[in-house]
């Protein structure tokens, strides 16, 4: 049996995900990190992005927003704001909040702190059509 390390995914609302995964793909600060059984124990800070998670020689890819990731050579905790399976995306709802944030940082009206949350915000939807769209791109032909 390969070796595998066992994945949570905790949000406030729920445990999102958890399972004995291959490996994982996580949208780290300093770019995409690979992570795989046996990896050096770190802690480091998740952005909003794709997480791929690869079990069974299959890909199972969630939009995540920010927090966390404690790593161990067995473990992998994630903790996020949001983590939803490419399944469970709603499009239209993804492309609305995209308007939404993307015209109160047009307006100006903010103070720093609000366009903080609304580029955050911006991330967490432009990752959620990321995924969701990933499979579903018309060919050009």
């Amino acid at each position: 049996m390969a070796a595998t390390l066992k994945l949570e995914i905790i949000t406030p609302e729920e445990v999102a995900y958890r399972d004995d995964v291959e490996m994982v793909l996580v949208p780290a600060e300093l770019g995409d990190m690979g992570v795989y059984p046996m990896h050096v124990p770190l802690m480091t800070r998740i952005l909003p992005g794709e997480l791929i998670v690869t079990k069974g020689g299959e890909q199972i890819h969630l939009a995540i927003g920010e927090g966390f990731a404690e790593i161990t050579q067995t473990n992998v905790r994630i903790l996020v704001d949001m983590a939803i399976e490419e399944r469970h995306i709603d499009e239209t709802a993804a492309e609305a909040a995209i308007e939404r944030a993307q015209q109160a940082i047009r307006e100006g009206l903010l103070a720093n702190q609000e366009v903080a949350t609304a580029q955050i915000a911006l991330m967490k939807s432009l990752a959620q059509l990321k995924v969701r769209r990933r499979r579903y791109l018309p060919t050009q032909g």
